[in-house]
């Protein structure tokens, strides 16, 4: 069911990030189309998005995109009880881990009269976008709602698109999600024509500043086309997992993992590092096993046999090490003897889940972490959603005519040098009788 891939031998000069391929999600090619979509949101505005929500989705509950507030109530009044004692305690855990996030102003005195203030500052008015594919992302609605909460954005728009067996309207645990958390302001609008809405202001909807949330490779590169126009998060790709193994793990629960991972996408990354031909076999074994056992069987056979995935042998846990930085992974897990000192060794990661108890899905959920991930190696630069991806900072400079006199010579040396002497006559008349 999955391939395997020989790495042992390889020396330090090894590409490794090459070696473990990834899921062909080729936003370039999408581009014409969702040029198109964002164009006609633009010129023609709701009447465009009310078409392609027809084409995509089946239609909108209403002509005005907007979720009636009643509507939302009563979603969290019909919420299964078990659902809501689980939202309940992600957002709990979630708002603690988000709280200690939160940046105290930095002030630095320069000297006497010389003062500079780092602040942080909430960006005014988001737009999140929550999923409704393949599966319902409820739990994407606390990931992107409760970090921005915290930080302070004033005003936060909700978009997820319309479903057909829901008369039109998102799905209704998500709408319930939102009813839980105070959001108001949700609108029946999926893909591109969602992040162009959000970009450009249209209809009910105003212009937001920054868009976060996953998505298909439309919302991925209608994402792109408008940064810019509006800040993004990231551009997240199908979601991969990582896990790095010695003898000591326990097959049953990694097979488990890789499963829970394939169960997302066809597209989906399951990679299994190794160091031991045992654990391959049993994982092997296990996945079979699991496998027909589960609800998507098509989907997790296809994500697992796919180029995207894969069990990669490696010499030893260093040259495993080396291997899980180069593919720098949205969730990486590490099933070792000692996987704590293993863990704090990686640089380049979405998220590390440590030792065997520490499961991806429970990041997905109550964790407390955030489980929207820089995906496609994009971890080696990005990080994952948090409270500062809603924050700006600002630098206040504070100086006063003694403050200012004890730098003037340099500044006025520094223009001239750069050839703007009207940089330099600039403080030069502060001091002139």
């Amino acid at each position: 069911m999955i391939r395997r891939i020989d790495l042992r031998g390889a020396g330090p000069e090894a590409d490794y990030r090459a070696a473990v391929p990834r899921a062909d999600f080729d936003v370039e090619a999408a581009v014409p189309a969702v040029h198109e979509i964002c164009e006609a949101v633009r010129t023609r505005g709701v009447e465009a998005i009310l078409e392609f929500n027809q084409r995509f989705d089946g239609g909108t509950a209403n002509d005005e995109l907007r979720v009636p507030a009643a509507v939302m109530q009563q979603a969290l009044v019909d919420l299964d009880p078990a659902i809501r004692a689980g939202l309940d305690e992600s957002i709990r855990r979630l708002r603690l881990t988000c709280a200690n996030e939160l940046e105290s102003d930095a002030v630095t005195d320069l000297g006497p009269g010389a003062r500079v203030t780092h602040r942080k500052v909430p960006v005014n008015r988001v737009g999140l976008y929550v999923p409704g594919g393949l599966a319902p992302l409820v739990s994407s609605v606390l990931m992107n709602v409760v970090p921005a909460q915290t930080a302070g954005v004033g005003a936060i728009a909700l978009a997820s698109p319309p479903q057909r067996e829901f008369g039109g309207l998102p799905h209704p645990s998500i709408l319930a999600a939102c009813a839980l958390l105070g959001v108001e302001e949700v609108y029946a609008v999926g893909g591109a024509q969602a992040i162009a809405m959000f970009a450009y202001g249209t209809g009910p909807c105003a212009k937001v500043d920054l868009v976060t949330g996953p998505g298909n490779i439309y919302v991925v590169t209608a994402k792109r086309l408008l940064k810019g126009q509006i800040g993004i998060d990231s551009e997240a790709g199908p979601t991969e997992i990582a896990i790095l193994a010695d003898d000591t793990a326990d097959a049953s629960y990694v097979a488990a993992d890789l499963i829970s991972q394939a169960e997302h996408d066809p597209l989906a990354a399951s990679v299994l590092v190794t160091t031991s031909q045992r654990l391959a076999d049993e994982v092997e074994a296990e996945l079979d096993k699991q496998v027909s056992a589960t609800k998507h069987v098509e989907r997790i056979r296809t994500s697992l046999s796919g180029p995207q995935s894969g069990i990669v042998f490696v010499d030893d846990l260093e040259q495993g090490l080396a291997v899980v930085d180069a593919y720098a992974a949205e969730h990486l897990e590490i099933h070792t003897e000692d996987a704590g000192a293993w863990a704090a060794r990686v640089t380049n990661a979405g998220a590390i889940f440590v030792g065997r108890y520490s499961p991806v899905s429970l990041g997905d959920y109550c964790a407390g972490s955030n489980h929207v991930l820089p995906t496609a190696g994009c971890a080696c630069h990005s990080s994952g959603l948090s409270v500062r991806a809603f924050l700006k900072s600002v630098h206040v400079i504070d100086y006063s005519r003694e403050g200012l006199a004890a730098v003037a010579d340099h500044v006025v040396a520094l223009a001239e040098a750069e050839d703007l002497p009207g940089h330099g006559a600039a403080v030069k008349v502060r001091f002139q009788a």
